[in-house]
């Protein structure tokens, strides 16, 4: 468009240097039609004739200088034109790309935010993976633990049902040897310290009913054997009421 206007204002400029030398020429032929004489009206009508041919081409030059300058003028209101449109597109896709540029911030924004939430939540998951993993461990062990048990105490319930045909009562998770021997309090502990065991020591009142209703006489484990008036059982803890 700047060329443009360059290349405009350069002819524009030769137009108006042509139309002065026409107007100069104009004003010489008047002039010299007034101060001639009839002694030079050949030179005059030569010189008139001349004159006129190069008014015809300067008229011609002129009016091809002013076609010129029309269809110059008119390309030149087209680039301005097309250069108002460009520049209006041009101001367009600026506004678009700067709001591209803000909605590609804001996703940058919430991807890395996501990012961030993704790794926390991942930190989390592997974390509870190696909680689960520990408490399957366990799990495992307290089953194996169980089954365990469970072995020894079907092992345990069988022997407790030997032991019941050998003069043995059992009573919740104790079992109690009845002897069928007539003993003093003495030969009756030796006794049960030989069977890997001691006399009985009542822990509650359940345990004491228990023994009233075998409805024999049995001795218990309390003794003030150590200290006459001082009772306390064979565990060596004292006699409470």
């Amino acid at each position: 468009a700047c060329l443009s206007t360059v290349s405009l204002k350069l002819q524009f400029l030769q137009f108006t240097s042509i139309h002065l030398q026409f107007t100069r020429l104009s004003i010489l032929l008047i002039n010299f039609v007034v101060i001639t004489d009839d002694g030079v009206s050949k030179s005059f009508l030569a010189y008139k004739t001349n004159s006129s041919a190069e008014k015809e081409q300067l008229q011609t030059s002129y009016n091809t200088l002013t076609k010129e300058r029309y269809q110059i003028q008119t390309s030149y209101n087209t680039l301005t034109k097309e250069r108002d449109q460009l520049q209006t597109s041009y101001n367009t896709l600026t506004k678009e790309r700067d709001q591209l540029q803000t909605s590609y911030n804001t996703l940058t924004k919430e991807r890395d935010q996501l990012q961030t939430s993704y790794n926390t939540l991942t930190k989390e998951r592997d974390q509870l993976q190696t909680s689960y993993n520990t408490l399957t461990k366990e799990r495992d062990q307290l089953q194996t633990c169980y089954n365990t048990l469970t072995k020894e105490r079907a092992k345990l319930q069988t022997e407790s049902g030997k032991f019941t045909n050998l003069s043995w009562q059992k009573f919740e998770s104790s079992l109690y040897f009845l002897s069928t021997e007539s003993k003093t309090w003495k030969e009756s502990r030796e006794d049960c310290l030989k069977r890997g065991a001691d006399l009985v020591i009542i822990n509650s009142d359940k345990e004491q009913t228990f023994l009233f209703n075998l409805k024999k006489g049995v001795w218990i484990g309390l003794t003030d054997s150590v200290n006459e008036g001082t009772w306390k059982w064979v565990d060596c803890t004292p006699l409470t009421t």
